[in-house]
């Protein structure tokens, strides 16, 4: 069931199995494993793809038949947070940062006002 709906969805969403893989930072033979059935995802990885096809663990799982997740309809800036944490650069970054002492999350938030106060004068 996985291995059928995770390439469905992939290709619903248009993405090559390398353009999949690159968003996961991982690879092609990665997700040609998991769309063939020689290998499974992991929890983790499980919730990264759905979040990447736009998808719930529960359709890719074969739980429900409702490709839908609670994330498709959402207002815009809502959406851009769906965004924000389905591009796995960014959400790497989020994860380090969550993780980081007061004094360098301190120091960030004084070099993005430096950056915002230079854009404003452009």
């Amino acid at each position: 069931m996985l291995s059928k709906r995770l390439k469905a969805a992939r290709l619903k969403k248009k993405l090559t199995q390398q353009e999949l893989a690159n968003r996961l930072k991982t690879t092609k033979g990665t997700i040609s494993n998991y769309e063939n059935g020689h290998s499974t995802p992991s929890n983790e990885m499980l919730k990264e793809l759905a979040l990447v096809l736009e998808v719930s663990t529960d359709y890719l799982l074969g739980v429900t038949d409702s490709i839908n997740t609670s994330l498709t309809h959402l207002p815009d800036d809502e959406e851009e947070m769906k965004e924000f944490f389905s591009n796995p650069e960014l959400n790497l970054f989020f994860k380090e940062m969550k993780e980081s002492p007061e004094e360098q999350l301190e120091e960030l938030r004084e070099i993005w006002e430096v950056i915002k106060k230079r854009n404003k004068k452009k």
